[in-house]
């Protein structure tokens, strides 16, 4: 009997096929990218310390044209398949119950999921009792997580962002929900884009997700959704990424492999301790990016500096 060998074609290219991931390829691999105690045993930052001063520096000098876009969804209260806890805003003295002057309102968000823009901390997975660094999941508790929180990043990003335009690479306006990133697809956006992905940069992966939602409607993201498959976890390593953002949460849905339901955030945030900004709307910055030709920029962002938190809402800005 002949053996049925599938291919691809990508980029007008015949390919073999993917070789498929395992439980055990994603175990094996959680020791291999680690970077436990590479900055200490006590550290908590992660790779955020590739983002170093002199990194930053080197940010500022992308700023030649002074062109600001936010890479933040705007909020959504209503809820929908992929948005089941909406924000909630509620306004305070208003109307005739308003004596004084002013006016005030209270905010309430249950962010992580697959609706509102957000950081996660490296205290927002573990992997078998063990988050980034060995750190206990047990020690957190009903009043927070004493480590990996993410104050530790109250200071800031500020360092340079390179977006990764999937959906342009493939000629589409966004990617069919489950269709996997591979690490071929991440060097050919390099090729294309005349732009190479460097140590402290924060790597951002443009599906298409919101550009397809705004024209089709929400579906349960949670169940399907395109994104990077799991082998592209050492294409990170490799390049010494500081975080990765997408316009979804990282990883392909389903994953492709068995018995791992989010294999990219499992080794990006427990094995390489490497913050992610999910659900980020990439779609202004990927047009203005087309408009400019330019794929890098200097990327700012501030998480609340919520003592314990496992991370925060927020509103990312990338400058030209």
């Amino acid at each position: 009997m002949k053996k049925l060998i599938v291919a691809t074609v990508f980029c007008g290219l015949p390919l073999a096929a993917q070789p498929k991931t395992t439980k055990a390829d994603v175990e094996r691999w959680m020791t291999e990218l680690s970077n436990w105690g590479r900055w200490g045993d006590d550290d908590e930052r992660g790779a955020y310390n590739l983002i170093t001063p002199k990194k930053r520096l080197e940010a500022v000098k992308l700023v030649w044209e002074g062109i600001s876009v936010s890479l933040a969804r705007d909020v959504e209260k209503k809820e929908a398949d992929d948005n089941p806890r909406p924000f909630r805003h509620s306004m305070n003295n208003v109307g005739l119950n308003n004596p004084g002057q002013f006016v005030s309102d209270t905010y309430a968000v249950s962010y992580h999921g697959y609706a509102h823009s957000h950081m996660d901390s490296l205290c927002h997975m573990a992997y078998k009792g063990k988050s980034y660094n060995g750190f206990p999941q047990a020690d957190v508790t009903a009043d927070g997580a004493p480590k990996l929180a993410v104050a530790n990043y109250k200071e800031g990003i500020f360092t340079r962002g390179v977006l990764m335009d999937i959906a342009r690479l493939k000629g589409v306006e966004s990617l069919e929900p489950g269709t996997p990133v591979y690490p071929r697809d991440l060097d050919a956006w390099e090729k294309k884009a005349g732009v190479k992905v460097k140590p402290g940069d924060v790597v951002l992966i443009r599906t298409g997700r919101w550009a397809l939602r705004d024209k089709k409607g929400p579906w349960a993201a949670s169940k399907k959704s395109a994104g990077l498959h799991a082998s592209c976890a050492k294409w990170l390593k490799e390049r010494d990424a500081a975080i990765l953002g997408s316009d979804a949460a990282g990883d392909v849905m389903p994953s492709g492999v068995e018995g791992v339901g989010q294999p990219i955030h499992q080794l990006t945030l427990v094995a390489m301790g490497m913050p992610i900004f999910d659900n980020l709307d990439l779609e202004a910055v990927g047009k203005q990016a087309a408009r400019l030709n330019r794929w890098e920029f200097l990327i700012t962002a501030a998480p609340m500096a919520v003592g314990k938190g496992t991370g925060s809402p927020f509103n990312p800005i990338a400058t030209f």
